[in-house]
């Protein structure tokens, strides 16, 4: 099977995507890579960060970048480096890693409740440096971070109903907002993540609709005396709204957006987004074939243990041969449709896996193979993967001696 051009389109739900052929991730020595294996390309993750600051007009500042896709430790410096030193994130591992990683100022973007206060707390005080801030939605949350020297931004729901207040409770938020400054806390500002418009007819005015009710928030908030420094939109599905809606320009707030797949691209985002943007995938799966099951069919073995599955079935493309068709996953195995006529590819054959989403596949693997120019630079720890321990070491040794006999 021989490298196939990069512009013969894969086809996903039935929407032709351009991805790279094989030959932009074959690495020398493939034949000693342990697989399924995790490979990143920096040299296109800084192109693709470079496309993204671009489009903001070289103003680095502009991206509050999420980094739930990056999770490695390398990458999120090379963010820093590029300028983006306005971070967001989820959990509280991948804050210590950010902050760890250089970043000025990191948002958890994600409702921290109970324990998790003192942890994200106890981080921001080991991390002087960087400024950090959550998330509140009630006024009985903004209590529990008197005192811990960590801000907080007004979670706003834009019709995703997955967390924060509703866009048409402007009170509600001007309650949530005065709560914070009366508490003697750092108000951020406003969080307003509207991953759910889609790319469907009619997606940008609806994005731009809600737009227009997140300013009318602000307008009231200010009206009140609450100045309003930051608003934060869009993450990858909405960054091309929030870049085309003009209010957002002149303001008195900073306004940032918060795509993070971009950062490595995958299958999903370069349906989503203009290819004239240039984004390439930057962090891919190589995965062997093990098996040649029945006629028609090989087996590889990246299964969504490897390769996400919540995005759904293909959960990735095969690149440089669009042709080849990944079924259903199980744990360990992948298997994959070979049309008549087509050479079937041999065991042993090292392919190169798109993923459909990019974000919880680097989230499988401890490793990543660093790659560069076509050869292995470094295997690095995925670092921010996963969760910490969940008693943290600060818990004092009774409340962990006795968690462990119960």
């Amino acid at each position: 099977m021989n490298a196939m051009n990069a512009t013969e389109p894969h086809v996903i739900d039935g929407t032709p995507v351009i991805l790279p052929g094989d030959e932009a991730y074959r690495v020398a020595r493939e034949d000693g890579l342990l697989t399924p294996a995790l490979l990143v390309f920096p040299e296109i993750v800084d192109a693709n960060v470079g496309a993204i600051v671009g489009l903001l007009g070289g103003d680095a500042g502009r991206w509050r970048a999420h980094v739930k896709s990056a999770k490695i430790a390398s990458v999120m410096r090379q963010l820093v480096a590029a300028g983006v030193g306005h971070l967001k994130c989820a959990t509280p591992l991948e804050l210590r890693v950010a902050c760890e990683a250089g970043a000025s100022d990191v948002l958890v973007a994600y409702p921290v409740v109970g324990p998790a206060v003192a942890r994200v707390a106890e981080i921001a005080r080991a991390h002087p440096a960087t400024r950090v801030s959550a998330l509140a939605e009630t006024e009985a949350a903004v209590a529990a971070w008197r005192g811990t020297g960590v801000g907080l931004f007004v979670d706003v729901n834009p019709g995703m109903d997955r967390t924060g207040i509703p866009d048409t409770d402007v009170e509600a938020v001007a309650r949530v907002a005065r709560a914070i400054t009366q508490a003697g806390i750092r108000f951020g500002g406003l969080h307003y993540y509207d991953g759910h418009v889609g790319t469907g007819p009619g997606w940008e005015a609806r994005a731009h609709a809600g737009y227009d009710r997140l300013l009318e928030i602000v307008a009231a908030l200010e009206g009140a005396g609450l100045a309003v420094p930051e608003v934060i939109t869009a993450g990858t599905p909405a960054f091309a709204a929030s870049l085309s809606y003009p209010r957002f320009a002149g303001r008195r707030f900073v306004h940032r957006v918060s795509p993070g797949t971009v950062v490595y691209s995958d299958v999903t985002s370069a349906a989503q987004l203009p290819p004239e943007w240039g984004l390439r995938p930057a962090a891919v799966v190589a995965s062997r074939v093990v098996s040649h099951p029945v006629p028609g069919r090989v087996t590889l073995d990246a299964g969504h243990k490897s390769v996400s599955a919540d995005a759904g079935v293909p959960t990735c493309a095969i690149a440089g041969a669009p042709w080849l068709t990944p079924l259903k996953p199980s744990e360990e195995h992948l298997p994959v449709a070979v049309p008549e006529g087509r050479a079937v590819p041999p065991v042993g054959r090292v392919l190169y896996l798109v993923p459909r989403h990019v974000c919880p596949t680097v989230n499988s693997f401890d490793h990543a193979v660093i790659v560069r120019q076509g050869r292995i630079e470094a295997v690095e720890t995925v670092a921010a993967r996963g969760r910490e321990q969940p008693i943290p070491p600060s818990l004092p040794l009774h409340l962990k001696m006795e968690s462990s006999a119960s």
